[in-house]
């Protein structure tokens, strides 16, 4: 792969959009580069959770205009298709996943930052969606969950960009880290994420889709049958037997 690279580390993957010079904005070859990756790392069982960054100077600048501008019209419509399916990849990926956002995240790469679980991002850091100013939709119902509806509609609408603090104060970033700390905070919470139950994480990931539509009563019903399945698991037996004993050898060694 040359536009994205994939680098395999203990229990976790850092996935970068490798076209620095051109602000890594996203091209067909990049998008469809994309869906490979994290359709490789779901189905490596090594693997438990994913970072997705653009390096540290910039995430990702959105499409590439270029590119899109010459863009006959009979190849528009697979074009789509094929940006809806890498989105969606990440955006269903069964792992946990962290964008690890350094300078700018504009447009579908703001996009692409939303789709993750988490987002770290550095103070440098910037998001906007300038995609009105181009007669095109930004993406809406990610960001609506993040940060609420009259948020959203600013950002999208208005489309004036924010930097890191703001987006920390509305809760669209996590984890705000020192441009030289960023990379280093979502390498923790990745290795901290791999060491969680796989099946518990996958219930978290699942319910934050669910809950949001149900009302309170049969919210909670869910809730408590996802935790009585988790419950009954073999992990579940194993994960709280380790415990006991790691509770127990430390009371020992303090005699």
């Amino acid at each position: 792969m040359g536009s994205i690279l994939v680098e395999k580390k203990d229990g976790y993957a850092i996935v970068t959009m490798n076209r620095p010079r051109e602000m890594n904005a996203l091209t067909r070859e990049m998008l469809g580069e994309l869906y490979e990756a994290v359709e490789s790392l779901e189905n490596d069982h090594s693997i438990r959770s994913i970072i997705v960054t653009g390096g540290d100077q910039v995430f990702c600048a959105g499409m590439d205009i270029k590119e899109l501008s010459t863009l006959p019209d009979e190849e528009i419509p697979p074009f789509f298709d094929l940006l809806k399916r890498s989105f969606k990849r990440v955006y269903t990926c069964k792992k946990p996943t962290i964008a690890a956002v350094g300078g700018i995240a504009l447009g579908g790469g703001f996009n692409l930052a939303t789709l993750c679980d988490l987002i770290v991002a550095s103070e440098s850091a910037i998001f906007g969606h300038p995609e009105l100013r181009f007669g095109l939709n930004p993406l809406f119902h990610m960001l609506k969950e993040l940060v609420g509806m009259a948020k959203a509609k600013e950002l999208t609408m208005i489309g004036e960009p924010i930097g890191a603090r703001e987006a920390y104060r509305i809760g669209l970033v996590a984890r705000l880290c020192p441009p030289e700390e960023f990379m280093t905070e979502a390498v923790r919470l990745a290795e901290r994420l791999a060491e969680k139950s796989e099946a518990a994480i996958q219930a978290v990931k699942k319910l934050s889709e669910i809950t949001p539509h149900l009302d309170k009563g049969q919210a909670l019903e869910l809730e408590f049958d996802v935790t009585r399945r988790l419950f009954s698991s073999v992990e579940r037996k194993l994960l709280m037997s380790e415990f006991m004993t790691r509770e127990l050898l430390g009371k020992l060694k303090k005699r």
